[in-house]
């Protein structure tokens, strides 16, 4: 249940773990399944958890006074799900995050993570690279946001997440990129109609 979760951590901290630390991770996180369309964390609530996607995936919204929701981010395998802000303060999140399909996720409390990060280099050095690629993503977000049409914002997001485009609805996908639905149907055939035809 637990070995995705080991080989990103070895991965992505570049360590070999010892059986210690490995046995350390598995008592620190524990499975939770959620079924497609259930929350995994309610806008109100304490994000009391963090979850790692074994297999599944995930959106992240929020609902605006008038009702329309707007995405602010997608997770699917080997991606990290819960509100940071929240979780880190223990105070109610202002998001939602909703199982696009049956999901299995490797979860872990605050607590737990605070001791896992002293007791474990590889889980420590794991989240700061997850810190910096964070940082990063939210640039790239922000500019695009600011500085990209809606069709350049399109190809920018495809280039950079090409599994997710795969995975989510154009609904979903238009949100998160922040654009309309009938705005991304027409980008994408308009790149249709400029495909050449093989021969």
């Amino acid at each position: 249940m637990f070995d995705v979760l080991l080989n990103y951590i070895e991965e992505y901290s570049g360590a070999v773990m010892s059986p210690m630390e490995v046995e350390l991770i598995r008592s620190s996180f524990r499975v939770k399944k959620i079924r497609k369309k259930q929350l995994f964390l309610r806008a109100g609530e304490v994000s009391r958890y963090c979850g790692f996607v074994v297999n599944g995936s995930l959106r992240t919204y929020t609902v605006c006074e008038k009702g329309a929701e707007h995405v602010v981010k997608l997770a699917i395998e080997n991606y990290w799900v819960g509100d940071l802000g929240s979780f880190s303060s223990q105070k109610p999140s202002v998001y939602n995050i909703e199982a696009r399909e049956n999901t299995e996720l490797n979860i872990i409390t605050r607590a737990e993570a605070d001791r896992l990060i002293l007791a474990s280099p590889a889980f420590a050095q794991t989240l700061r690279i997850m810190e910096e690629r964070n940082a990063i993503s939210a640039q790239f977000m922000l500019k695009a946001y600011n500085c990209l049409s809606a069709e350049e914002r399109y190809i920018a997001f495809e280039e950079r997440y090409p599994l997710l485009f795969r995975r989510f609805p154009s609904h979903i996908l238009a949100s998160f990129i922040g654009i309309q639905k009938e705005t991304l149907s027409r980008i994408r055939n308009s790149q249709c109609e400029n495909i050449p035809e093989l021969k």
